[in-house]
């Protein structure tokens, strides 16, 4: 994750909503079970190696086999899924970027990204299990123990209730409450922004235009990448 993000924190709340309308939206129109067709799979197998396209097939299975369980399941398997399938590997090494929000295909077809792409996956596939939005956001955080910003999922069964945490640091689920080694900055989805608020979900923000990062990786989600 790029530092720009944390130390130019009001510019990017001043710019994300619109973005994640879109974002919201194409979440649920590119993940699903009728995503993994033929197609879907032939363009895989021109892109990634085979030992990648297996993965792909346990994807698929996980959000096909998943769709009536538990929520605290869905969770479990979510989170061990990615961090079981996707390495850490900073933007700089991986993509030669400063700063790149990678879809879920990049993240698990190259099977590394860095703690937006495990969040960003971990919150689309969750969708694609049938969690309400609402009960999802990413959160930006700094991580006290390695003093760097860092990227979670957070869950909320109510808008009173303490978050869960699913990370890719931490691999363990817990609340929010005691992951005291993680200072909320501020959360999102695709139904707006929050500033963070000690552990619990802060308070909502209004404001104006989109996020290029968002919007990037929106417009590489259309193109199936």
């Amino acid at each position: 994750m790029s530092v720009y993000i944390v130390s130019n924190k009001r510019n990017m709340i001043s710019r994300l909503p619109i973005a994640l309308l879109l974002f919201s939206f194409c979440c649920f129109s590119f993940i699903s079970e009728k995503t993994f067709n033929i197609e879907f799979y032939e363009q895989l197998k021109n892109r990634y190696t085979t030992e990648r396209l297996d993965i792909f097939y346990k994807w698929e299975a996980l959000i096909k086999a998943e769709q009536q369980s538990e929520i605290l399941s869905k969770l479990n398997l979510v989170n061990q899924f990615s961090n079981r399938n996707i390495s850490f590997k900073s933007d700089i090494k991986h993509w030669k970027k400063q700063d790149y929000w990678a879809t879920p295909i990049e993240s698990l077809g190259t099977g590394a990204g860095d703690c937006e792409d495990f969040a960003i996956f971990k919150y689309m596939t969750l969708l694609a299990l049938g969690i309400d939005e609402s009960k999802l956001r990413l959160m930006y955080v700094r991580a006290l123990t390695i003093n760097e910003p860092h990227m979670v999922l957070i869950y909320s069964d109510t808008p009173s209730s303490m978050p869960l945490v699913l990370d890719n640091l931490n691999t363990r689920i817990l609340p929010a409450n005691k992951r005291r080694d993680l200072k909320p900055i501020y959360s999102f989805n695709g139904q707006g922004l929050w500033l963070a608020k000690a552990q619990g979900l802060g308070n909502k923000v209004k404001s104006g235009a989109g996020s290029k990062d968002w919007t990037a990786l929106m417009e590489r989600i259309e193109q199936g990448q």
